[in-house]
């Protein structure tokens, strides 16, 4: 063999024996053993929502759970690196962000754990949550300025119904100078209304603070009001309708102003008993009975000075269309109250006097030997609800 050819194969023999016993050269660090890689941490985080979901609700959940291990951090931020609040549980365990997700976000959850021997884990995620949350409002009783009379209850009609009562109520405070204490039922689900025992003191002023933003009033939907609202009781006018002796004892602190002659309704359709409050006012309305379930008994564009007193249609108002006579002798309506009056409407006709003398949350108590209680719910007439009964429709009881 030439010597050339004995060089090379005592090299390639040598890189063959390296190979197979592992050895290494001194340019791999002669002398020095391998790293061996870091342990594995046992902690096993789990983040809700998961990476890249999108359309999460306000309410999430977002969360953190760590199993066989502690939480170190959780940092959520948003797009532009904002931070949102959470909280750790005691035990190390969990985590959850404190509150509501901003609408059509993007949001970063970044959480660190560590096992028991202090070996670390990590885990990342990135979500965006819905642009559109369904809401509701509530529509109120009285207006917002407005002088009422003594009978008038604060009346809240919200827009969805309600499944979180406790919670919704709870966003609403009532309050009157001089105080006195007022309690919430609930009418349903969508309905909440707010009155004292008695009747208003004349004079009281009233307030009404509706923080219902953000609230979560049943699952994913969720209040955008807030909202002050202020009216004035004024002087106290509480009427007795009488049906059987048809009259309307009118009477303002007290004291009788004024008697008037009326027509009830009929044994047929008789007139609801109870303490009934005037809620509108409508200088000339249409009256038909097909809105009413009563088919075609009657359609009178023009009724005069009606004012309602029920939900289901009971009104006190001026008659021109009956005989004058009946007024104090017979009660012949479909379970108005009737009075009086001229076509068009006169300032001087019984029908007339008594409209311009009466304002919403006045009280007309009916009595009579014939007819139902009206229902409370049927219209502002809470107020024939015994205050027991009325303090059990609350979920917090006296505000």
């Amino acid at each position: 063999m030439r010597p050339g050819l004995r060089v090379w194969a005592r090299r390639a023999a040598a890189v063959a024996f390296c190979v197979l016993t592992g050895c290494s050269g001194a340019g791999a660090g002669a002398g020095t053993p391998a790293v061996p890689p870091p342990p594995a941490s046992r902690a096993v985080i789990t983040a809700t929502p998961g990476d890249g979901t999108q359309e999460v609700p306000p309410e999430g959940p977002v969360k953190v759970t760590v199993a066989q291990g502690r939480l170190v951090s959780v940092r959520l931020t948003d797009a532009k690196g904002a931070e949102l609040a959470g909280t750790v549980a005691e035990d190390g365990g969990s985590w959850a962000v404190d509150g509501l997700l901003p609408l059509a976000g993007r949001f970063s959850l970044d959480a660190v754990a560590e096992d028991d021997h202090g070996v670390r884990a990590s885990r990342h995620v990135a979500f965006g949550s819905v642009a559109v949350a369904r809401t509701f409002v509530a529509f109120f009783t009285p207006e917002n300025g407005s002088t009422v009379g003594v009978g008038m209850p604060v009346s809240l009609r919200f827009s969805r119904p309600i499944a979180d009562r406790e919670t919704v109520e709870r966003a609403v405070r009532v309050s009157a100078e001089p105080a006195v204490p007022v309690a919430a039922h609930w009418f349903g689900n969508q309905r909440l209304d707010f009155r004292p025992q008695k009747y208003w003191v004349p004079g009281t002023k009233v307030s009404i603070s509706m923080r219902f933003k953000d609230v979560e009033g049943s699952p994913g939907e969720f209040g955008t009001q807030t909202r002050d609202v202020r009216f004035t009781v004024g002087r106290s006018q509480v009427s007795v309708a009488d049906l059987d002796a048809r009259t309307l004892t009118v009477r303002q602190g007290g004291k009788v102003v004024k008697t008037l002659k009326i027509s009830g309704g009929s044994p047929e359709h008789t007139t609801y008993l109870g303490s009934l409050v005037v809620s509108e006012k409508f200088r000339v309305t249409r009256m038909n009975s097909q809105t009413v379930g009563m088919g075609d008994e009657y359609d009178i564009k023009d009724v005069p000075h009606a004012m309602r007193l029920t939900t289901s249609g009971t009104f006190i108002h001026g008659n021109y269309w009956a005989d004058p006579q009946i007024f104090g002798t017979a009660n012949t309506s479909h379970g108005c109250i009737g009075l009086a009056d001229t076509k068009g409407g006169g300032k001087d006709t019984p029908a007339g006097w008594l409209y311009e003398h009466t304002i919403p949350g006045d009280v007309i108590e009916v009595r009579g030997s014939q007819g139902e209680r009206v229902p409370p719910h049927n219209g502002l007439n809470g107020w024939n609800l015994p205050w027991s009964q009325w303090l059990s429709g609350s979920t917090l009881g006296i505000h």
